[in-house]
């Protein structure tokens, strides 16, 4: 107990006992009311706990991979530079209509009330009371359970007004409303994190339909010129032209090609339901625009490490939860000190109701109350080492928060460094294997190379298609990762503003 005893602690603790003289000598309820709230505003500095402190955080000033020119996402709409007006508007719906979301919306006002009924703390508690009751005193033995009045049977008739009002001496209820509020933002940091998530989810997911749809359209491309050849080569076999070998080759060719078109498309159903769940709708069918082309990749995000702070909600409700256990840590150190509160009854008790509003009949009490521990067996310290505990836990999870949030957008960025290096590389291969298909087409024609070589060079050439698309969707992606790691842009300025 006295490791924790505050510089101001004796200063208090004598104001505390002027209290009890003041309670012993003055007997006006009015005249104790003024001085201990006279009292109470002298002392009100004599709260034991500590203000919360932000950890110390180490910060690299600069990303692992820098940018000359980028766009600021601040307070923007970040999906809005994709400039794709049917992403805007499925992202929209989700924001309208999506079940997750409306989940957080409601914790949040359940936070609210929550502050709302910690901060009534601070006021009088004004209660009222209104009784009638008849009693039968005991002639063999008299009991103070019962009134006693001139008759063995009495009526009582009792109308009052009760009022309590704890004073904050020790900081209690300031802490609790404290942790209340940080609480609110801690939930309020959790919708906005849910608010980044979704529109990441439904982008990278409208992306990825896009891509599905690209790979969709080469694979029936494909399947069509190996339908073309098919049928040729049944020709040639009847005409006695070409092998069985060359014709079991085109039907292999045929058959391999064929089998990616259901792979697709049930790839494609199956994220337009993914999709659906996340606009908050039944499964169906998602509107999108014709291809995904790299001239609408947007510029990358900019910003400094130090931005995530205040920009990532994940790392502002580890901070917010930091605040909440550090207050909840004042509260449990505050256990050991007395509770002390003004009391007072104001009312009219009568042995008939016709008599109850007569002023004979009045009553009034006023006083003050003191609570406090003598012995509790330990239990006050526990919850101290609990809050502490706690209150560690938090700081780890905050600093850890960084940490991942620093990797995840340095992993970003080094994603679309590399894969914009990688589909260039894509693109001059791809214009290589035009070439060989082109060369092989004409040396088959001259009759100097067989199907086979043809076989080949369009099956490299699909594949190079293929990974060409998907490597543009995970540039896009990318994109999307690192706008969602340096926190979207979406929060500061547009979520609703708190007032409590």
């Amino acid at each position: 107990m006295n490791s924790m005893v505050h510089p101001h602690l004796n200063v208090c603790m004598n104001v505390y006992c002027h209290f009890l003289d003041w309670e012993k000598h003055v007997v006006h309820g009015t005249l104790l009311a003024c001085l201990l709230l006279s009292a109470a505003t002298l002392i009100s500095g004599c709260a034991i706990t500590q203000d919360y402190q932000r950890p110390q955080v180490n910060i690299p000033n600069t990303w692992r991979i820098d940018y000359e020119t980028a766009s600021n996402l601040a307070d923007t709409a970040w999906w809005e530079n994709f400039q794709d007006p049917v992403l805007n508007e499925l992202i929209k719906t989700a924001l309208n209509e999506n079940k997750d979301l409306r989940i957080a919306t409601a914790r949040v006002e359940a936070f609210a009330g929550r502050v709302q009924t910690v901060q009534s703390g601070f006021y009088p508690q004004l209660n009222y009371g209104v009784s009638t009751s008849r009693e039968q005193q005991s002639l063999e033995r008299m009991t103070t359970a019962i009134a006693q009045g001139r008759n063995r049977s009495n009526a009582t008739y009792l109308g009052m007004l009760n009022v309590n009002w704890e004073l904050d001496i020790w900081g209690r209820l300031q802490r609790a409303t404290e942790a209340a509020r940080a609480d609110l933002l801690a939930a309020e940091e959790g919708r906005q994190a849910v608010i980044l998530t979704l529109i990441s989810n439904v982008a990278v997911g409208y992306f990825n339909l896009l891509s599905l749809d690209k790979q969709l359209e080469i694979s029936k491309r494909t399947l069509t010129s190996r339908l073309d050849w098919l049928a040729l080569f049944e020709k040639k076999i009847k005409g006695g032209q070409i092998s069985n070998l060359e014709f079991a080759q085109v039907k292999v060719a045929y058959g391999q090609a064929a089998t990616y078109i259901p792979i697709l498309e049930r790839r494609i159903a199956l994220q337009e339901n993914s999709l659906s769940v996340l606009l908050g709708r039944s499964p169906g069918d998602i509107k999108r625009r014709k291809s995904m082309d790299l001239d609408m990749i947007p510029e990358v995000p900019q910003g400094v490490p130090s931005d995530l702070l205040q920009r990532r909600p994940d790392i502002r409700q580890c901070e917010q939860n930091l605040i909440a256990a550090n207050a909840r840590s004042g509260i449990a150190q505050t256990q050991y000190l007395p509770s002390i509160s003004l009391t007072g009854l104001l009312g009219f008790a009568s042995a008939s109701l016709s008599d109850l509003l007569q002023k004979s009949a009045n009553l009034w009490q006023a006083g003050i109350k003191t609570i406090g521990p003598i012995y509790e067996g330990g239990r006050y310290k526990g919850e101290i080492r609990k809050a502490e505990a706690e209150k560690q836990q938090f700081i780890n999870e905050y600093l850890k928060t960084i940490q991942i949030a620093l990797s995840e957008v340095n992993d970003a960025l080094i994603s679309i460094k590399k894969l914009h290096e990688l589909i260039e590389i894509e693109n001059s291969y791809l214009m290589g294997l035009k070439d060989y298909v082109r060369f092989a087409h004409n040396r088959y024609d001259a009759g100097f190379s067989s199907y086979l070589t043809i076989m080949d060079s369009e099956r490299e050439l699909y594949e190079a298609e293929i990974r060409r698309v998907q490597t543009q969707k995970d540039i896009f992606e990318a994109i999307v990762s690192c706008y969602k790691a340096m926190g979207g842009g979406w929060g500061n300025g547009s979520k609703d503003t708190l007032s409590y």
